[in-house]
């Protein structure tokens, strides 16, 4: 069904015009000619997007969006006026308005501002529906490390034991620590963290505990620690083999006893709290370097639970990336972007030293600069740090990153060297301009249906094609399904 779009303006001859221009172009319209109309509209019938002038009499579009946004957070909004101003245009962003255009409006750049609002809305439900679908434990894996995760949370979760949950930094600790709360019975009540290696020793007692008025220099007021703050919930202490020995004989005592006092105070406190602790370091050795208390660590191992790094579960790479590059994609208002094989091979390749968190952190930046639709090998070799490990170069073959050249004639003259793009393209003589440019696009559609294993409407969409164009360009150029690139 065409999107519908609501059409605010007080003046009668613009609505009309606009209403025509957009239903033209494909779109159902609304019209109102009032902001109050505007919102009764919204507030009865679904509507896809919004057109609103600034200027009107019974109430200005700026507060009509500001209420639109209160009532449909989702809904986009675009604001047009015939007395705009930069200041107007700011405010209207940050009131949450997806674009500002000035009239008199040009239909071109009405039906872009348009068709972006709306594919960023789509790609906003798409990420939403893509975190349900990560599952009640909100982490993406499949590969055998992940399931005995997953395991292990569902049997630890409804229990009160402690766990302790080593990784190295970046694998996802918090996550699984979140997980073990959310499904536990005591999902309802709050989950508080504490990274140990972050608070001053000075001050640990105090985040963790709590402090009276006037305890100490700067205590201007009665302040609850971590652990009220976590009664009757969970407290994940993070990067616990940093705790101070002395902090760690107070914090053994607490969980030994249910009880703690206040820094400054004298009143004995009852805490009911779940702590469920993480570290980086080999907490055996560190009780073995007289640096982590032993009863302390028998205290909170229970239940161990270990996070592995990305090398030792590179089957769960693709799912990893495709996972990140639609929520970077989303977050950044791209276009959603496809990986080729060779660059999926490249990003499979790296050691990721930071783990899930260097992988996140390096497909976002891939999102923002690549400019797709398709990620080659190239994109992905100027994505990661210098110094990587990188896959062999692979064998040329046709749609493939780098095209075959043909080898030299034996008794051929000395050729003038060829102009290369820093890609690796290399312009070929024997073929006209049409040639190639039809070659790119017979090598980018083959890409994209192999990454959608033939779905034609999911490539034409990946493309920004309509289908029936899509299908006119595969005849064009001799395209089946069944051809694309394995």
């Amino acid at each position: 069904m065409p999107a519908a779009v609501l059409i605010v303006d007080d003046e009668k001859n613009i609505l009309l015009t606009l209403s025509q221009s957009l239903q033209l172009a494909g779109y159902r319209t609304e019209l109102a000619s009032s902001g109050q109309v505007a919102l009764d509209v919204v507030s009865a019938r679904p509507v896809d997007a919004v057109l609103m002038d600034v200027k009107m009499p019974d109430m200005d579009g700026l507060t009509v969006l500001s209420k639109l946004t209160a009532l449909k957070p989702d809904l986009p909004v675009i604001m047009m006026s015939g007395h705009g101003t930069i200041d107007t245009a700011v405010k209207a962003t940050q009131l949450g308005a997806r674009d500002f255009l000035e009239k008199p409006l040009a239909r071109d750049r009405l039906l872009v501002a348009l068709r972006n609002a709306l594919k960023h809305q789509a790609a906003m439900e798409e990420l939403q529906e893509l975190r349900a679908q990560l599952g009640r434990f909100d982490m993406v894996g499949g590969g055998p490390a992940m399931q005995r995760i997953f395991s292990l949370i569902q049997r630890t979760a409804p229990s009160e034991g402690r766990v302790l949950i080593t990784g190295e930094n970046g694998t996802g600790k918090e996550l699984v620590a979140r997980a073990l709360h959310q499904n536990s019975k005591r999902k309802g009540g709050p989950f508080v963290k504490l990274n140990c290696a972050a608070v001053p020793h000075d001050l640990i007692e105090s985040e963790l505990f709590g402090h009276e008025k006037g305890a100490f220099t700067g205590a201007v007021s009665v302040r609850r620690g971590k652990f009220e703050l976590a009664h009757e919930g969970t407290l994940f202490l993070d990067e616990i083999g940093d705790m101070p020995a002395a902090m760690q004989s107070k914090l053994l005592r607490v969980l030994q006893e249910g009880e703690l006092e206040r820094v400054g105070g004298a009143e004995t406190l009852k805490v009911d709290v779940r702590v469920i602790a993480a570290t980086n370091k080999n907490l055996e050795k560190e009780i073995a370097a007289g640096r982590f208390r032993e009863d302390l660590y028998y205290r909170i191992n229970v239940v161990q639970i270990h996070s592995p790094p990305l090398r030792e579960r590179r089957e769960d790479l693709p799912d990893l990336i495709d996972t990140f590059l639609r929520e970077a994609c989303a977050k950044n208002g791209r276009r959603p972007l496809a990986l080729s094989p060779d660059a999926l091979a490249v990003m499979s390749a790296y050691d990721y030293p930071g783990n899930v968190r260097e992988l996140r952190n390096l497909v976002e930046r891939l999102a923002i600069l690549c400019e797709g639709p398709i990620v080659s090998r190239t994109d992905a070799l100027e994505l990661l740090p210098r110094g990587r490990p990188l896959p062999p170069m692979p064998e040329p073959t046709v749609g493939g990153d780098v095209p075959a050249a043909p080898p030299p004639a034996a008794t051929a003259p000395a050729a003038e060297p060829a102009l290369a793009s820093p890609g690796g393209w290399r312009p070929r003589v024997d073929q006209t301009f049409r040639e190639q440019v039809e070659d790119a696009e017979r090598e980018i559609i083959q890409r994209v249906l192999a990454h959608t294993h033939d779905n034609v409407t999911e490539a034409a969409r990946i493309l920004d094609l309509e289908r029936g164009h899509f299908y006119k360009k595969m005849k064009a150029l001799g395209l089946r399904r069944g051809q694309s690139e394995a």
